[in-house]
């Protein structure tokens, strides 16, 4: 490509501003960036409600693969970051379990922690022979039937809104621990809890405005002139190589970076039958929610933990955020005030009741004993996430390897969260790289890692990245 040519990025979250900054970096200067939106983050964005309580779209942490992450990360909030050990836990049985579960079962119910001793001595004298077709078998073969049926099973269903054998078994990289035999019976022996596993067990965040903020930064980092928010796109001419948005702007480009949903931005686009009819095969959930602005303090067993799990039908919710306790600025006023945050998945084969969902909600706080009455609740904060979770559903690559090299031919490259419809590079280190990758394989032909690569982004040590200025 030459300098003189055009590039516009869709899309002003942690991808499409990974993008943008890239091309200020290396002095590129054509370029447009559209935003749907009021403000810069995408799923990353934070919100402050009427009432003074910041919230999220989802639980977010702080943790990187990347030196060029953190490096750029410090750059844009200095010293305005706060530090936390990680406290995840699982509630079931109404008790807590600490996170990871199948380390610690020594917490169970009698019945229960003998039924996951058993599944895994029984997976250990006799290994599956055929290799996992899918995430059922997968979960299977690596923790066998107890630890599964009490808690991987049903954390699963709710969390992706889809059974655990509609999802392929190639996605996990670093997020599931697999079973150590040897430290498994160990833990339970010498009654240890083990919760350091994990690439998150240390995670940082923002004093104030909530993870938005890092977005919002990286935004007033680039020439505003790029920037045009309250852009949503209506038709992509490909032939043309034009633009056209909801409002009647209409913009050219010769190199299209979207960050998009890939199901959307085909559809928007003039591309043939068969591409369309290709991209309606992928599956995605949404995802419901809720903020819960409480006045007083949490109780004892809840006031230090970061988030918790919630694999039971005791709630309507998969996961629970302490999100007071990510930043005291995220409530009004922290002497007095606390703040929880939960998600409920949602599919066609898990419908959620819109009527009833707040109510249900309110219920599952009390049945797990998060909140001890509703006149604790002194706020109520919904956001409701059409694309949430990017399902890396049975065949998936097979239609990612289709749809991604017909679009790069005509000179649109799709990334991001849903761009590439990758959940296993999806985290903001990952989302924000891509962008930054995808501009140096267009610029100077450099090959993509984050998303031709996932396991070895995920399982390396971080590198320092040559950054140009």
């Amino acid at each position: 490509m030459t300098k003189s040519d055009k590039i516009v990025i869709l899309g002003a979250g942690p991808t499409g501003l990974g993008a943008a900054h890239r091309l200020h970096e290396i002095g590129y200067e054509d370029v447009s960036l559209y935003e749907k939106e009021a403000t810069a983050g995408g799923l990353a964005a934070s919100f402050t409600d009427e009432k003074g309580f910041t919230w999220d779209i989802g639980g977010h942490v702080q943790f990187s693969h990347y030196t060029y992450f953190d490096e750029l990360m410090d750059e844009l909030l200095q010293d305005q970051w706060l530090h936390h050990e990680r406290e995840s836990w699982v509630w079931y049985r109404d008790r807590f379990v600490p996170y990871p579960f199948q380390y610690n079962v020594r917490h169970l119910p009698e019945e229960e922690k003998r039924a996951c001793l058993r599944g895994v001595l029984q997976l250990a004298a006799n290994p599956p022979k055929e290799k996992p077709t899918n995430f059922h078998e997968w979960i299977l073969a690596q923790f066998g039937k107890g630890i599964a049926d009490v808690f991987m099973f049903p954390y699963n269903y709710k969390t992706w809104a889809y059974p655990p054998s509609f999802l392929d078994c190639g996605w996990m990289g670093e997020r599931v621990a697999p079973i150590n035999l040897e430290r498994f019976v160990f833990n339970i022996l010498d009654g240890k809890d083990d919760i350091s596993w994990g690439p998150n067990n240390t995670f940082h965040f923002p004093k104030t405005g909530g993870t938005g903020e890092i977005w919002r930064c990286l935004a007033n980092k680039l020439p505003q002139d790029w920037l045009h928010f309250e852009k949503e796109l209506q038709e992509i001419r490909t032939k043309e190589k034009r633009l056209v948005f909801k409002d009647g702007h209409e913009d050219s480009y010769d190199k299209l970076i979207s960050t998009m949903p890939l199901d959307v931005l085909i559809k928007c686009s003039d591309l043939g039958d068969e591409v369309k009819k290709e991209a309606q095969k992928l599956i995605y959930s949404k995802v419901n929610v809720f903020g819960i602005g409480l006045r007083g303090k949490p109780r004892k067993d809840v006031e230090k933990k970061c988030w918790m799990y919630f694999p039971e039908d005791t709630s309507p919710y998969f996961r629970a955020t302490v999100f007071s306790n990510y930043s005291p600025n995220n409530v009004p006023d922290i002497s007095t005030q606390w703040s929880l945050m939960v998600e409920v998945s949602e599919s066609p084969q898990k419908a959620v009741d819109k009527e009833t969902i707040k109510d249900e909600v309110i219920q599952g706080l009390l049945n797990t004993r998060l909140i001890e009455n509703k006149d604790q609740i002194i706020d109520f904060w919904k956001y409701e996430t059409d694309h949430g979770y990017p399902t890396p559903f049975l065949g998936r690559d097979k239609v990612l390897n289709k749809l991604l090299p017909t679009l790069e031919e005509i000179e649109i490259f799709s990334r991001g969260r849903f761009g590439a419809w990758k959940y296993e590079v999806s985290n903001q280190d990952h989302s924000l790289m891509q962008g930054v990758e995808v501009v140096d394989k267009i610029i100077k032909g450099t090959e993509e890692e984050t998303v031709l690569q996932p396991d070895f982004v995920n399982s390396r040590k971080k590198k320092a990245n040559v950054r140009e200025r």
